[in-house]
Order: C-alpha cells, then structure tokens, then sequence
C-alpha cells in the first residue's frame, strides 16, 4: 500500500497550526504579539515540524513531546526568517507571499519579534508540571540550541555574510550549508527521535538522513533561486547572484546542482533503509519532496 504524503500531512499540519496559534501570544505588548503572530502562523512548508512528527512516529515517541518540539523548531526558524530578511541582514521585503515582518512593523518590532520567537521555543520546550521527563526535555532544549546557535544556524549565517562577494571551495560551501540550513533540519529529525528510545545504529541513521536532507534542501533552495519566480518562490528570486553569493550553482553549474541534489537524497534513502525502523515511509516521503518541490 503506497504512502500518501499529502493526507498525512494535512493531519499534523493542523495539529501545529492549532499549537502555533493557542501558544504565540496575541497580547505582547506594543505590536509584540501581532509581529509574532505575523511571522509564524499562516505561511511555510512547516518541513521542520513535519520531520519531528515523523521520526517520532518513526521510533514510537511520546507525541506531546514531539508536539512540543515541532512547534518549536518552527518558532526557531521563523525568528532567523526575521532577522535575515532585515536590512542589516539580506535586506528582503518578500517573505512567503507577504512583506517581510521589518517592512510590515518596522525595524525595532521585528528585531524584538524574532527575540520573544527564539525564548517562547524554549519555554515550549520545557513546560511547568508536564508530563514529558525532564531527561527528554533536556535533551530536545539541547539539540534545538545547538542548531540554532554558533556551531549551527547563527554560525553559517556570519560564514555566508562573510563569503560575500567571494568564492568558496566545495567543501567550504557545503560547511556554511550544513551550518545555516541543515543544522536545523537535522536537529528536526534528531528531536523526534530524541522523543523516544532508539538503538545507536537506528540513531545514526537517522543523524547521516537528517545531514543529506539539510544539505538536499540547500541546494534545491540554490537551484530554485535561479529557476523559479517571486510568485512561486514566496520571497525575492535571484537574490542570491544579485548579492554575489556562492552558492551549489554558481559553484557547480546548473545541471550539476541538480544532479548532487538527488545523489544526497539517494544518501538519505539508503540511511533510512539501514536504520532498522519499521516503517520510515514518512520520513522518505519528505526527503522526496524537499528535491522534488518547485518553492
């Protein structure tokens, strides 16, 4: 019986936007609330909340974790969303069809906004008298702050706001890709497995699945920065060569951009075929659409 990616999906989907909107304030002072609000609910793959769901679904996790861990590596992403597109940052105006939260509410608003999204996600991820144990809360504040952080996220983003204008090796763009980007898909994966108990090769497994969906993800996002409009994109196309940063296909051309983009999903295949769970379908429908997708 084939996977079907799309009713599943609809079925947590609503699942995160229902937590999304009970536990992102609406009364934060001073716009705080709505700039919040306006950055997270309504728009996005939500891929990070999605790939939580399936590897605890994966592992046969507590869901109320995994819940609270979807959400929260969402409220991460949707703070670094904030921040990047700032004028000090990449200076966008378009962000999922819509302007971006500074043009919308103003530099200092949207600053602040992407401050309460980054502390909200962990507090969601450590709740007063919950039934999840503190050794699981632990460890998914611990995985989420190491992506998140220097020798994560906010590390590959100063690499890439340094390598402005320069070129890069291979190797050293894959190192500010696995940093920016996949560092918080492979932490989405690593958190839903971390909701349950897992063996170390099924944990390996699912670590090198999480790396080659994180970089696949990259370098789709590369590929599409040349190949798709604003319309479909959601945010500002052509940016990436308009700002004179490397990337998978200025580097590698457009052809093989392409193919090391299925090269890293067949990785991400194969891990999951050696993580002896039984059944994976979710996850490997993910990965799928992550090379697949035209946004």
């Amino acid at each position: 019986m084939s996977f079907q990616l799309k009713a599943w999906s609809a079925e947590r989907l609503q699942q995160v936007e229902r937590a999304l909107s009970a536990w992102v304030p609406h009364k934060a002072p001073a716009q705080l609330g709505e700039a919040m609000r306006y950055a997270v609910l309504d728009g996005g793959k939500r891929l990070r909340p999605l790939l939580v769901l399936a590897a605890c679904e994966a592992v046969g996790g507590n869901a109320l974790a995994a819940l609270r861990a979807a959400c929260a590596v969402e409220l991460i992403h949707a703070y670094s969303l904030v921040h990047d597109d700032m004028p000090c940052m990449d200076n966008d105006v378009l962000r999922r069809g819509k302007p971006t939260v500074h043009v919308q509410f103003g530099e200092a608003t949207a600053l602040l906004a992407g401050d309460a999204l980054q502390a909200l996600a962990f507090e969601l991820l450590a709740p007063a008298g919950s039934a999840i144990p503190d050794a699981v809360q632990a460890r998914l504040c611990r995985l989420l702050a190491n992506a998140a952080g220097h020798a994560g996220m906010a590390g590959g983003q100063a690499i890439d706001l340094a390598a402005v204008g320069r070129s890069l090796t291979e190797a050293e763009l894959r190192h500010m890709h696995r940093m920016k980007t996949g560092a918080l898909l492979q932490a989405s994966v690593m958190m839903g497995a971390a909701c349950g108990e897992v063996d170390a090769a099924a944990t390996r497994a699912l670590d090198t699945y999480g790396w080659a969906l994180g970089l696949a993800f990259q370098v789709v996002d590369d590929i599409l920065d040349v190949t798709a409009d604003s319309a479909t994109l959601g945010k500002t196309a052509g940016k990436d060569a308009a700002q004179e940063k490397p990337t998978y296909v200025s580097l590698l051309g457009l052809e093989r951009a392409r193919a090391h983009s299925l090269e890293l999903l067949e990785e991400a295949r194969t891990a999951l075929a050696a993580s002896g769970l039984p059944d994976t379908r979710a996850l490997l429908a993910l990965a799928e659409m992550v090379v697949e997708r035209d946004n």
